[in-house]
């Protein structure tokens, strides 16, 4: 059995910035897996769509998604997780799988709230990879909002509609607009045998419309109380990039982004959001948006109910 600590360095000390390290060291060891366990087996199983964290050529982590009729995914033996899907067209996905590479997935369920985290080594093959699991994980289910997604055989055609090192209005217009958003993170060893279990991680990010602040290319974000894991934050403090993946779930469009990554602790700023225990700052450094393409529609929205008392950015 491994001593060594469930938590990286990174992790470990925004978790002693926010006084909970402690506690942290006791939950990890019962919580992180090096293997998925039957009802995580089962869940990804069920689902009709998969996020993805890779890192590119550059150390760039980017936010991606696979989706495909539920069965897709399955999993032979608890240490094992096969994707039956191909990179989305234009996703950066199709440049940064490959074989062995570092790859981190969330299973998610919209409408449950349900959501499961992992990550681990891809091996390629014909139909699509197979995962090898280093680590395994649940997340509690605060600020996801509740829509269903129904696979949709025959979706538009996806079209590349911009892409740059600036955002275009489109893009502002569909952050401000935006009630979730995903973000790829990585340990800077991510292709370190040593360190696989602490390879590429990916997560989610909830809020009422507009909780997403853009001002040109800068992007500002609560971050809201929640597992106190600090993977995201704790692989920022390591390596201060981030991919996201936003998704209009009106159109099917997509909007991936790269950025430099920060957090901020104290000041006006921050005590102008209620309910933010700190802010993550992104500072966009290359977009791609791409219309169609995607096979889910998705129904009516419920708000979480987690987000009942929190604030929002002042009016300008």
């Amino acid at each position: 059995m491994s001593t060594a600590p469930a938590f990286h360095a990174g992790e470990r000390a925004l978790q002693a910035r926010a006084g909970v390290q402690s506690r942290m060291a006791q939950i990890g060891p019962l919580v992180m897996r090096d293997h998925m366990p039957e009802q995580h087996r089962t869940f990804f199983t069920s689902l009709p769509f998969v996020v993805l964290g890779s890192v590119d050529a550059h150390g760039q982590p980017w936010a991606s998604m696979l989706a495909g009729a539920p069965g897709f995914m399955g999993s032979p033996e608890p240490g094992q997780l096969t994707v039956g899907a191909h990179p989305l067209p234009h996703d950066p996905l199709a440049s940064t799988l490959r074989d062995g590479a570092a790859i981190g997935l969330l299973g998610i369920q919209p409408h449950t709230r349900r959501r499961n985290r992992m990550n681990g080594l891809a091996h390629l093959n014909d139909s699509g990879f197979t995962v090898e699991v280093a680590q395994s994980f649940g997340n509690c289910p605060k600020y996801i909002q509740a829509r269903e997604p129904e696979w949709w055989s025959d979706p538009p055609a996806a079209h590349l509609a911009y892409e740059g090192a600036d955002l275009d209005e489109a893009s502002r217009a569909m952050i401000r607009a935006a009630d979730t958003f995903f973000i790829a993170t990585a340990h800077p060893l991510w292709g370190s045998s040593a360190e696989r279990r602490h390879g590429v991680d990916v997560s989610h990010r909830g809020g009422t419309p507009g909780f997403v602040k853009v001002e040109g290319n800068g992007l500002t974000v609560p971050d809201f109380a929640g597992n106190q894991f600090f993977n995201t934050l704790g692989n920022m403090a390591l390596h201060p990039l981030a991919g996201l993946l936003l998704l209009d779930f009106h159109t099917g469009d997509r909007l991936y982004l790269a950025a430099r990554a920060s957090v901020v602790w104290q000041g006006v700023e921050l005590v102008s959001f209620e309910g933010a225990q700190r802010l993550l700052r992104l500072e966009v450094t290359h977009v791609r948006r791409v219309q169609g393409g995607v096979p889910l529609r998705w129904g009516p929205v419920e708000r979480s109910p987690y987000l009942t008392g929190l604030g929002e950015w002042p009016a300008v």
